[in-house]
């Protein structure tokens, strides 16, 4: 678990910081000469035709680039949230009642204060209270790559209490976009969905492991909902838990498949550069049980993986953290202030008081390694808000508010960046030195 678990943040670490490179020249780019050639490349309709019938289009009009890597690549990154949470909760830190409760309400906490600082700072039934969700997210890969920078120095507890709280903060988030996001439910397209959504649980309860069948068919439910009216993004999610989470071959019959194979593996008295079939066919077997002992949960969130850090989330920062400093309007606003603060003080006093309360009123224990500079420590780190945060903020104010969504974007970008400071400084204060950089007493 351990070793896993420091695999996934070294990842992460990477991850965040190609996401932090990806967001400055955002920035950059669209405070230059070059801004024109931005706004054009995030502008253009894209099409993939079959006769008449465009995939990438939306009430008879093509996707332009900006809607193609908000609707249909970051479903992608939806889909991986969403393995990621099913598993969570039939074995990982959300699987039971006394490991869940702690991240759960430490999570809600995380969520309610948010809404309510953005909601006393911005003016009750403005527009801009349409973007009280922005700081309700905590980005899991930027919050556990600034905790790897301490190195050996974090507790286990500690990483898995902030991977925890934060999968169940991105359940929070999906049931806000599914239910605040969405308008003018069409819901013949929805109906189809439905089906083709039960269509791929009859065949996962039947056994049907191949994951390009589950893909092929979350394409057309994907344009479905496109055109339904519920964002597109949650069906990613939905689709997730259609994957079998039980693999097609146990362990145990696996391992007598492969002694077997070894056993009778034709093997040459001397060296052979090139196989010959009987070799072909008994390494086919083999790969084939590989294939199959890994369930198609597991295997599609290790394959979504380098795609979704390396690739779509960088390019997603790119296409939605251009902040323009230029604009007529300012990038200092009600929106940027609520956002901002919502991230730092927010999210900071409700992780950090729900999780006191579960603690003292005794729902919870506190986990061993755990203490309350940690947790304040881990708090602030909560307040790193990027890839959601941006999302929500263009769902917000994209289509009718632009100077809102400038000011939503410095927000998130401002708060994110005091939040890791903050958290990693706090951290690296209270958390002692690995036992072997401890200074040694003299005798």
């Amino acid at each position: 678990m351990k070793s896993i678990l420091k695999m996934h943040v070294s990842s992460n670490l990477i991850a965040s910081i190609l996401l932090f490179l990806a967001a400055i020249v955002a920035a950059v780019v669209a405070n230059s000469p070059w801004a024109p050639y931005y706004l054009k490349f995030l502008d253009q309709e894209l099409y993939l035709r079959v006769g008449e019938f465009n995939l990438f289009s939306h009430g008879g009009h093509p996707l332009k680039m900006l809607d193609f890597i908000n609707d249909c690549l970051m479903t992608i990154f939806f889909l991986s949230v969403g393995l990621e949470i099913k598993r969570e909760l039939l074995v990982g830190e959300l699987s039971s009642f006394r490991k869940a409760s702690l991240p759960i309400i430490a999570a809600c906490g995380g969520m309610l204060f948010p809404v309510l600082i953005f909601s006393l700072i911005v003016p009750s039934g403005s527009p801009e209270m349409r973007g009280c969700a922005i700081p309700m997210a905590t980005d899991i890969a930027f919050s556990l790559g600034v905790l790897s920078l301490l190195g050996r120095r974090v507790p286990l507890s500690l990483k898995i209490f902030l991977t925890a709280f934060a999968v169940a903060d991105d359940i929070g988030g999906i049931l806000v976009i599914a239910f605040c996001y969405s308008d003018h439910v069409a819901l013949n397209y929805l109906l189809i969905a439905v089906f083709l959504y039960a269509f791929l649980y009859y065949m996962g309860r039947r056994g049907a492991t191949a994951k390009i069948l589950y893909l092929s068919v979350g394409v057309i439910i994907w344009y479905l909902f496109l055109q339904s009216g519920i964002h597109s993004t949650i069906s990613g999610v939905i689709l997730a838990f259609m994957f079998p989470a039980r693999p097609h071959l146990e362990a145990g019959r696996y391992i007598e498949q492969i002694r077997s194979i070894i056993r009778t593996f034709p093997v040459s008295d001397k060296e052979e550069i090139v196989l010959n079939n009987d070799q072909i066919k008994m390494l086919k077997k083999v790969e084939q049980a590989s294939d199959f002992v890994i369930s198609p949960l597991q295997s599609m969130e290790n394959n979504l993986h380098g795609m979704v850090n390396f690739l779509i989330l960088p390019l997603f920062a790119f296409a939605n953290a251009g902040v323009v400093f230029s604009s007529g309007g300012s990038v200092v606003g009600d929106v940027s202030i609520a956002v901002a603060t919502g991230l730092l003080l927010g999210k900071f006093i409700g992780i950090f008081s729900f999780t006191w309360l579960t603690i003292k009123c005794r729902i919870a224990p506190m986990p061993h390694g755990m203490n309350w500079k940690n947790i304040a420590g881990v708090s602030l780190l909560g307040g790193i808000g990027f890839t959601v945060s941006l999302f929500i903020a263009n769902l917000s104010y994209a289509a009718q508010h632009p100077d809102m969504l400038n000011q939503a974007k410095f927000g998130v970008l401002c708060g994110t960046i005091i939040a890791g400071i903050l958290g990693y400084t706090v951290l690296h204060i209270v958390l002692p030195a690995p036992p072997d950089q401890t200074p040694q007493k003299e005798a």
